[in-house]
């Protein structure tokens, strides 16, 4: 056999689409989610122009669509000195903004992208489970980022971001708890095998889907929830005191765990890889299912992304009451419904 051949295998087959390396560094990983990041700020500033009538974004380089602005912002967070105040607790104002990334991307160590068994990251018996309880992590990092800086706007945003949590991650929990419940599996493989026939669990159950939506947007400060960092009151949040590279992973960490959760979307609700079956190979049974579901889920971003544009922020006892008092109801509504559809072989 070809030592060429032996080389290529090898690189293609062990390192690049061994399932672990593959998730988590290119699609729907890393990779993917910086690229993904980088079209949804500019989608959200040409959206907002058109809108909103914003001179700049609308204006500017609008031969290449004002992209001129994203490369700017790029080599301002790339080049910007990193100042580390005397007055912060060093080791944890540096490590939080790394760790939350790294957490941020870890749920998709759980997520399997196809039916063939071969590409499966870890065995998808609980991967609902799984997924959803790793997603809780990298939070706990904004509001450890926000008492390391020893700042009173800082402590503020973390505090609010911890009311934050609380509210929606119950929501979240008990949205994909209602697909487990209509499908009677926390195997994400089997829920989208059930809505392979076109039968798409956000179909069935709009209620849970639109729950989760908003908890997602909670969740990564999105409007009109972007609460804990609003500028107008608390300079940034939990990221008052960061400058340079370490305040761009902070900006970029609610874009990355807004990606993660829009694969799980795609995955739970919108029927993940259907209607392609997959087939066993590397392309046909890997690479095209699971640009499927990022391209589901680049969807599902780019409406929440498109929310700037035409809402404004609400205040944090106005997000909390809608949370407690109108969404937590619903999604129990939606988890009895769920229940019942089961019941009824609905789906």
């Amino acid at each position: 056999m070809n030592v060429w051949y032996l080389v290529y295998r090898v690189i293609i087959d062990d390192i690049i689409f061994y399932p672990p390396v593959y998730q988590y560094l290119i699609i729907p990983g890393l990779i993917a989610a910086l690229l993904v990041a980088l079209f949804i700020i500019w989608f959200e500033r040409k959206a907002a122009a058109f809108v909103q009538m914003r001179y700049g974004p609308r204006e500017i380089a609008p031969r290449i669509g004002g992209a001129i602005q994203l490369v700017a912002d790029l080599t301002r967070y790339a080049l910007q000195e990193i100042i580390i105040p005397e007055t912060v607790d060093a080791l944890p104002y540096i490590l939080s903004p790394i760790v939350m990334i790294i957490l941020a991307l870890l749920p998709l160590e759980a997520v399997p992208l196809t039916s063939i068994r071969t590409y499966f990251p870890i065995p998808p018996d609980y991967s609902l489970l799984i997924t959803v309880a790793l997603s809780t992590l990298s939070p706990l990092f904004v509001v450890l980022m926000s008492w390391a800086s020893n700042n009173k706007f800082a402590v503020v945003g973390g505090i609010r971001e911890s009311f934050i949590i609380t509210a929606y991650e119950l929501i979240a929990v008990l949205g994909f708890l209602s697909a487990a419940a209509m499908t009677q599996s926390f195997n994400i493989v089997n829920i989208v095998n059930m809505q392979m026939s076109g039968k798409w669990l956000g179909l069935l159950n709009p209620i849970a889907l639109l729950a989760v939506f908003i908890a997602v947007l909670m969740s990564t400060s999105g409007f009109p929830f972007e609460i804990p960092d609003s500028e107008s009151e608390l300079v940034a949040g939990p990221y008052t005191e960061y400058t340079g590279l370490l305040y761009g992973l902070n900006m970029g960490g609610g874009y990355i765990k807004r990606w993660v959760f829009s694969i799980l979307i795609a995955l739970v609700f919108l029927g993940g890889w259907a209607p392609y079956k997959p087939v066993p190979g590397i392309i046909t049974g890997y690479f095209i299912p699971s640009l499927i579901v990022s391209i589901k889920a680049l969807i599902v971003m780019a409406i929440m992304s498109f929310l700037r544009s035409v809402y404004g922020r609400y205040r944090v006892d106005q997000a909390l009451g809608i949370a407690w008092e109108i969404l937590i109801p619903l999604t129990l509504a939606a988890f009895g419904l769920g229940l019942a559809e089961a019941y009824f072989g609905v789906i």
